[in-house]
């Protein structure tokens, strides 16, 4: 009778034990993602100030300003990670469009105002890719818990699923060259 009352005491211990780690680890994902929101926000904040500067020199590319500014709106609203992550996507393309735009008019390309927003957006990108890396090696550290043997039993029993991971393109970051041998 002892050995079961033991063995009933260990397995609670566990259980207890495993699901705060579960819940420590939806906090932690939870935590992380708010560093991605406030630096998305931050490039948010940058993109009409960069629509704005190359506005003047080429006024006949209005559909890829109204882009911008639709697709904009849609990253605000997004909700899952899935869903953030195509929008950001996207939103990267248009800055990219924007930055090949500006590329034909020299005098833009030299403007300091155009060259310190352009300069922002590139430290804005830097602090969301590190805040993407914490997020996912959070998401992988909870993958595994929910994943493995035995926790995947507490994990079912309360509800943890799997999460998924944030993937970015960015607007600064340049395709590598083709090398044919």
């Amino acid at each position: 009778m002892f050995i079961i009352g033991l063995i009933i005491a260990i397995c609670t211990v566990w259980g207890i034990f495993s699901f705060n780690r579960f819940v420590r680890g939806a906090n932690l994902m939870r935590e992380a993602w708010s560093g991605i929101d406030v630096q998305l926000r931050r490039r948010y904040d940058l993109v009409p100030a960069l629509v704005e500067s190359v506005k003047g020199y080429r006024e006949h590319e209005r559909e890829l300003f109204q882009e911008i500014a639709e697709i904009r709106g849609r990253c605000r609203s997004t909700e899952s990670v899935k869903e953030k992550a195509e929008a950001e996507n996207s939103l990267s393309r248009m800055i990219k469009n924007l930055f090949a735009i500006a590329e034909a008019y020299p005098d833009l390309k030299a403007a300091q105002n155009f060259l310190d927003l352009q300069r922002n957006l590139a430290g804005v990108e830097d602090q969301i890719q590190m805040a993407r890396r914490y997020y996912n090696g959070t998401v992988r550290d909870y993958n595994i818990r929910v994943e493995s043997f035995p926790s995947v039993l507490i994990a079912k029993l309360c509800g943890f699923r799997c999460a998924e991971f944030f993937e970015i393109e960015f607007a600064t970051q340049r395709e590598a060259p083709g090398v044919r041998l």
